[in-house]
């Protein structure tokens, strides 16, 4: 069972074995199909295509942030529909440096599937290595998804609202330095960051190569950030409940289990305005 990363060798083992399931996640914020473009051009053989907004998304409210969460039945019903069940080895992989496919690696999770991993590297890793490609769609044999609900995993904003001010509460927020610094802000309407938080970009868990950097070197960066006894109190937030969940693959990678995400993040903090904005 692979239940963080798996290397493109390893996939490429596997890509007849009945048991493993592909899962492409490539995505743009800027542009709503490109993910769906680029998988009809090419994709890793056998791949299921899977959209942020439509598959890993819920309704949006105006107060739940850009990217809620389904409800975990619909969302058991999508992974049926792909041809997911609870004995199935995923991989999600996207070209993004692998910030939406950890955010399918999350959800899943969330369901309470724990056999379920990012390919390192992602899709430039695969093409890297001349594994092969293909524009063929696959051939799905729905089956049931069972979801066992893991609520435990995640936080609200009235948990977060409450421990502003705990010292043992540490909130890690993954966007780039500027964001959350409140500059040049462009997919919210208010810039800055939640008081106390500590800024943590998500590409800093990446080599030069576009690989996750070695465990014990993430330990190490992750830890000196984190001062808190407990990592179930290490809260993980963004712009909407995306990139967060790179932060968390990370530190579960690196051996710092037990941390936890705030699925509204940034967006769903600032639709209430009386929540407090640092700068």
């Amino acid at each position: 069972m692979f239940s963080t990363l798996v290397s493109a060798e390893e996939l490429a083992r596997h890509l007849n074995d009945p048991q493993w399931v592909v899962c492409d996640c490539r995505h743009d914020l800027a542009d709503y199909d490109f993910g769906r473009r680029a998988y009809d051009e090419a994709h890793i053989p056998g791949a299921r295509f899977v959209h942020l907004d439509e598959d890993l998304s819920g309704p949006k409210t105006g107060i739940n942030g850009r990217h809620p969460l389904p409800h975990p039945l619909t969302f058991a019903l999508r992974l049926g529909a792909l041809g997911i069940d609870n004995a199935k080895q995923v991989v999600a992989y996207d070209s993004s440096g692998s910030c939406y496919a950890a955010r399918l690696w999350w959800m899943l999770r969330w369901a309470g599937h724990a056999n379920v991993a990012v390919l390192d590297g992602g899709w430039q890793a695969w093409t890297a290595a001349g594994q092969p490609v293909t524009s063929e769609p696959p051939s799905i044999q729905p089956t049931t998804y069972t979801p066992r609900p893991r609520p435990d995993l995640a936080v609200d904003a009235a948990y977060v609202a409450a421990h502003l001010e705990d010292p043992q509460v540490a909130v890690l927020d993954a966007r780039s330095s500027e964001r959350f610094r409140g500059e040049n802000e462009t997919l919210d309407p208010v810039g800055g960051h939640i008081p106390g938080a500590i800024n943590r970009f998500f590409k800093l868990n990446l080599d030069a190569s576009g690989c996750f950097k070695p465990a014990d070197a993430l330990r190490a960066e992750l830890s000196r950030l984190l001062a808190v006894s407990d990592l179930r109190n290490v809260v993980h937030q963004c712009g909407s409940g995306v990139t967060a969940c790179h932060n968390l693959l990370a530190m579960e990678y690196a051996g710092l289990t037990g941390s936890r995400l705030y699925p509204g993040s940034w967006s769903e903090w600032v639709s209430d305005r009386s929540r407090p904005v640092a700068r």
